[in-house]
């Protein structure tokens, strides 16, 4: 519990008190008292640091104080220079005021939090007003929120692992409203599982159209970030990507997404076909051999293409994608057809985008994407079920590729 302060204290703070600039102005005593309580705080963490008070001989010992660096913060709207201790080793690290922290203020965090969940900058000023009685202005909601790009940045260009059993591929469509014109632009996901079986969004990508050059580029990215190969790639139908993966991760096997398939197939059937059709078509994916996925395809197309042409001509047409499911055991057919993890992100960012129509540029959408999948890569904790014994498959069907 906190120390009270005490009355002949706070009297001998404000005995020179006039009028209320001199309490809360900008060189008022709150500012001046934040200051000091913040460098003397930071004294505090630097004696514990080097084990020793300041004006004490450090001995011996293998470290010691090193003068000051200054810094500029942000409280509230106002700036504010501090003088941080550093030590001669270049070891200490402030707890107060991390590095790179540049604001001080704990409504930073609630307003990413609201911003995040699809408030607009009038919504933001609004609740927190209402909630915390808290007036803070449109610019300030702007800054808080433009420094997530620098942590966009950090995330996107972080180190990878050498090796993914499993990269999903998948395209969330969102609004763009730029030169008075409202276009779609797609962001592409790039989900993998890697080798504890944990769900790891790798990367995110804006691109006005697709294509064998933006898969290049996509790919070459991932590689120079420290990845040596993909296993398996499953996608849905992505223009141009695979001879971009098979250019720079030539031994990947690029596997059509059998859950996409199956909605694609779906989508105009009607309600009073919908169960028999799906047990037909469920036969196809199911089936244990490609020659007797091929046999049920056969016979799901003499049953419907009367009515529903479409759809075997759709599985025939991708065929050769979706052959290498057949091949795999069962241990990895669940690990690849499971793609609960993009679904749940897609589902949760296609809420926050409905709720924000068009997004101002780039930036803004990167920022808003970023948010969304830092929230739900928080319920990734557990691995995929049965991990093991799919990762010993893994280990036996791509021989010499990874290590157990």
């Amino acid at each position: 519990m906190a120390t009270a302060i005490k009355d002949e204290i706070l009297d001998e703070l404000i005995k020179d008190y006039k009028k209320p600039e001199d309490l809360i102005g900008a060189n008022g005593l709150i500012k001046q008292l934040t200051k000091r309580l913040l460098e003397r705080a930071m004294e505090a963490e630097m004696t514990s640091h080097l084990g020793y008070k300041k004006n004490v001989s450090s001995g011996k010992k293998d470290n010691s104080r090193n003068g000051h660096s200054s810094k500029k913060i942000t409280s509230g709207e106002e700036q504010m220079k501090i003088d941080i201790p550093r030590d001669r080793k270049g070891r200490f690290e402030p707890q107060i005021v991390p590095k790179h922290q540049r604001r001080f203020n704990g409504f930073d965090d609630k307003i990413i939090s609201l911003y995040s969940r699809g408030m607009s900058t009038t919504d933001i000023q609004e609740h927190l007003k209402e909630i915390y009685g808290v007036t803070v202005s449109p610019t300030l909601v702007s800054d808080v929120t433009s420094e997530v790009m620098e942590d966009v940045r950090e995330w996107q260009n972080r180190p990878l692992d050498p090796v993914y059993p499993v990269l999903f591929l998948d395209a969330i469509m969102v609004k763009s409203r730029e030169d008075g014109k409202t276009e779609n632009r797609a962001v592409y996901l790039a989900l993998a599982i890697n080798m504890e079986g944990q769900k790891e969004l790798l990367g995110m990508w804006i691109a006005d159209t697709e294509g064998a050059k933006f898969w290049l580029n996509v790919m070459t990215e991932l590689k120079n970030r420290g990845v040596k190969d993909f296993l398996i790639a499953c996608i849905d139908g992505l223009k141009g990507f695979p001879e971009a993966i098979n250019a720079v991760f030539p031994g990947t096997e690029i596997q059509l997404c059998i859950v996409h398939m199956i909605r694609n197939s779906l989508k105009f059937v009607s309600y009073k076909d919908y169960k028999e059709l799906l047990a037909d078509l469920k036969r196809v994916y199911k089936a244990q051999t490609e020659d007797e996925a091929k046999l049920n395809l056969d016979m799901f197309a003499a049953k419907w293409d009367s009515k529903y042409p479409t759809i075997s001509q759709m599985w025939k047409r991708n065929w050769e994608l979706l052959r290498p499911f057949f091949a795999y055991p069962e241990e990895i057919r669940k690990v690849i057809y499971t793609t609960n993890a993009i679904e749940s992100i897609n589902s949760s960012a296609r809420k926050i985008i409905k709720s924000r129509g068009a997004f101002p540029n780039n930036d803004a959408i990167l920022k808003m994407m970023f948010l969304v999948l830092r929230n739900a890569a928080k319920r990734w904790s557990m691995p995929i079920r049965n991990w093991g014994m799919a990762l010993s498959r893994f280990a036996i069907r791509f021989e010499g590729r990874i290590n157990i």
